[in-house]
């Protein structure tokens, strides 16, 4: 019997073992984790799912990451892991990993880690400084973190992967990215062109100016083509101009023109007369109507025998060669399409400076620059002249703080482009801020004149309108000096999470915003009812907030809250209208396009002259107005379209944004336009890096409870449960003792 028990035992054992390794089997096929999270971090989005398992050919990931680094970095690379094989398990055989060990061994760099080192460089990863801190001292410690992406010919890389915030949106927007292009370069239908121009002329005063390297600069750019080719499917063609030695289209020069270079006649050292002259050398790409240019020569300053005189070097193949790399992208289009409004006085996306001046540093508060890289990093973007109506290929355009009227012609386009079912970003000022000029006794205010462009009564027929006012709030931006202490600015409110709109995906885990200068935005009840139209409010000011109207003065010092508290309350900030509208032109006739101005030019040209008389036709041929005109119609209803209505352009511009696009802000406005352009899946991936979770504002009593709290009821909870343990343990000793007095006393009596 005792030798079946002990059989039993083994049998059992050797089934568990069989169990445990079946579901470590199963385990490695179906991936299964529990994700507890609030913002699900640890989980793949939708959009992750889908990039990752439509891929067309197989991708491999190379980890380069350097091994025990401090914290917070060494969470970076198991969380990359865990990441990496929840991809792998959703794409199948299409996606494979690898991580590369780049790490010395007890301070010897081994021969295999070596060798990983290299094949990082190789593919443009290098180390970064990361910084420590033992023993009290800070120090820098040189460390691989970087990606690589390969996807058939294309390379794609993360060169410095610091944290893992927003690591699965940079994966998966990057994976996308490369689906893309294989898609868009196998269907080009012509070749894209790398022009260098490059006038031999320069040859006669590259001495002069120590410029060396104009021989070689052909061959070399031209071999770079050529590697490149290799990956992007031959679709890359180079070509070369000369513009001293044959002719070049003026089209091509005029593009180039701002690249140029002239001297006046003069004689060399060497005795050798140099006419006057002019040379060019730069760089473009074109394919189609789409052009890049980048000049080759960089400029600076330097001591010479001859005093202080301008020097000039060629720019590093190397860097030319990334310069074609990453331009394809753009060169094609392979993301997409989206509309710039670049006129009526509308903010620029690019530097108003020229291009000579185009490096100088300008004020935050004027830029678009980080609001036009964001946007560049996700679309591809087509500045749209309204005058010569709006491309079909564009299905949202951007409408940043107009400054101009638009004429009925204008906004017959605008309101057509939204009866086709399509969308409208509309950021629009309700007032036009003059700044005044410098006096000598200080400076003047502001003056703020109403803005009425036109798209106001468009606005209203659809059911919403900016007012002609200000938001103020005491819950606004604080600006804390020593010397002056707290100024607050009531006309930059913050949005707390309270008033933010997060039942929308597209919306979730953006906690705080900062507006500056913001009009509320109504919606005219009876009109959204009548059109059926649906709404999301998505921001909104706090219950301290009031409305400055009439004459505008938002100098810090001046503004007051009002003592009436009546007077105040939320007003709502932005909304998204979406639905079938109807057109403003309905009932109306359909304007005609305004006829362009003609020059004095012009009209020289047709004027008749003795030797250019036109001849006279015969009365039977002379042309006449057709009498059958083809009929011009009107969508009077239209598809399911969308409007973004914010009432102000000031959080576009550089003050508000970050370069990452990683604060609340940015994320703020590419959620919403990715959700115009009906890719909500994007703008939910990209909420789940917020973690910024502010605390909720309290009143002054209840700080003080807590803090009292936190100060002596701690310790006096402390105090408490000791009592209560002692109290306990005194009882339990009570209850010992008496046990074994009762139990002696019986004993006495028995005897």
């Amino acid at each position: 019997m005792d030798k079946k028990k002990e059989m039993t035992k083994y049998y059992k054992f050797l089934l568990y073992l069989v169990i445990i390794v079946l579901v470590n089997l199963v385990g490695a096929n179906l991936f299964f984790h529990l994700d507890l999270t609030k913002n699900r971090l640890y989980s793949l989005s939708e959009a992750s799912r889908e990039a990752v398992s439509t891929l067309k050919e197989p991708m491999t990931i190379n980890v380069f990451f350097t091994k025990n680094l401090p914290v917070p970095y060494n969470t970076v690379e198991s969380y990359l892991h865990d990441l990496l094989e929840e991809y792998a398990v959703y794409a199948g055989d299409t996606f494979n990993y690898r991580f590369f060990d780049v790490s010395a061994k007890e301070g010897d760099l081994s021969e295999k880690a070596e060798e990983n080192r290299k094949k990082a460089q190789d593919y443009g990863i290098y180390p970064v400084n990361v910084q420590t801190i033992e023993q009290d001292e800070a120090t820098v410690q040189r460390a691989y973190m970087g990606m690589v992406f390969l996807h058939g010919d294309i390379v794609e890389r993360l060169p410095a992967v610091t944290s893992t915030e927003g690591l699965e949106y940079q994966i998966t927007t990057t994976i996308r990215k490369m689906n893309n292009k294989i898609s868009a370069l196998l269907n080009l239908e012509n070749k894209i062109k790398v022009t260098l121009i490059q006038s031999s002329s320069l040859d006669q005063i590259a001495p002069e100016v120590n410029l060396e390297g104009l021989d070689g600069l052909r061959s070399s750019i031209e071999k770079s083509v050529n590697e490149l080719n290799a990956k992007v499917y031959g679709q890359l063609e180079f070509v070369f101009l000369d513009p001293s030695s044959e002719s070049v289209p003026q089209e091509t020069l005029n593009r180039f023109s701002r690249f140029g270079l002239q001297w006046p006649e003069h004689t060399r050292r060497d005795g050798v007369s140099v006419a006057a002259g002019n040379g060019i050398v730069a760089l473009g790409m074109q394919y189609g109507d789409r052009t890049i240019e980048r000049r080759l020569l960089n400029r600076s300053l330097g001591l010479t025998d001859r005093g202080l005189q301008e020097k000039f070097e060629l720019a590093p193949v190397d860097e030319i060669k990334t310069f074609i790399e990453e331009n394809i992208d753009n060169i094609i289009n392979i993301h997409q399409e989206i509309g710039y409004l670049s006129s009526h006085g509308s903010l620029s996306l690019s530097p108003a400076l020229p291009p000579q001046f185009q490096g100088m540093q300008q004020p935050q508060e004027m830029t678009l620059n980080r609001f036009n890289t964001l946007l560049r990093n996700n679309y591809s973007i087509n500045n749209v002249d309204i005058k010569e109506g709006i491309p079909d290929k564009v299905d949202t355009l951007i409408i940043a703080g107009p400054r101009e009227e638009f004429s009925d012609w204008e906004l017959f386009q605008l309101d057509q482009f939204l009866m086709k079912g399509k969308s409208l970003a509309i950021f629009l000022d309700a007032f036009n801020e003059i700044s005044p000029q410098r006096q000598q006794y200080g400076m003047q205010q502001p003056v703020y004149l109403p803005l009425n462009t036109g798209l106001e009564k468009l606005l209203d027929h659809y059911g919403a309108q900016v007012k002609k006012s200000y938001v103020l709030d005491e819950n606004c931006y604080v600006s804390r000096d020593r010397t002056s202490g707290e100024m607050p600015f009531y006309f930059a409110p913050i949005i707390k999470n309270e008033n933010i709109n997060s039942r929308y995906p597209f919306m979730r885990n953006i906690n705080e915003l900062i507006m500056i200068k913001v009009s509320p935005v109504e919606l005219l009840e009876e009109k959204i009812k009548a059109n059926k139209i649906d709404t999301i409010r998505l921001l909104s000011s706090s219950k301290k907030s009031w409305e400055m109207s009439g004459r505008i003065d938002l100098s810090p010092w001046m503004l007051r809250p009002p003592a009436n508290p009546e007077e105040k309350k939320p007003y709502d900030l932005a909304y998204i209208l979406e639905g079938e509208f109807p057109s403003y032109f309905a009932e109306k006739p359909i304007p005609e396009k305004p006829k362009e101005e003609e020059t004095e030019q012009d009209e020289e040209s047709v004027e008749e002259t003795p030797e250019e008389k036109p001849e006279e036709k015969p009365e039977e041929q002379a042309e006449v107005e057709p009498q059958i005109k083809a009929e011009k119609t009107v969508l009077t209803k239209g598809e399911k379209g969308k409007i973004l209505l914010v009432g102000t352009s000031e959080i576009l511009k550089d003050n508000l944004l970050d370069e990452e696009g990683n604060s609340p802000n940015a994320v703020f406005i590419l959620n919403t336009i990715d959700y115009l352009n009906n890719r909500e899946d994007i703008a939910a991936m990209r909420s789940k890096k917020q973690r910024f979770n502010p605390i909720k504002d309290t009143t002054p009593l209840t700080r003080n409870a807590i803090k009292v709290f936190n100060i002596a009821g701690l310790p006096i909870l402390f105090i408490l449960f000791g009592f209560v343990v002692w109290a306990r343990r005194r009882a339990r000793r009570k209850m010992i003792q008496g046990l074994f007095i009762s139990k002696s006393k019986s004993e006495e009596k028995s005897s």
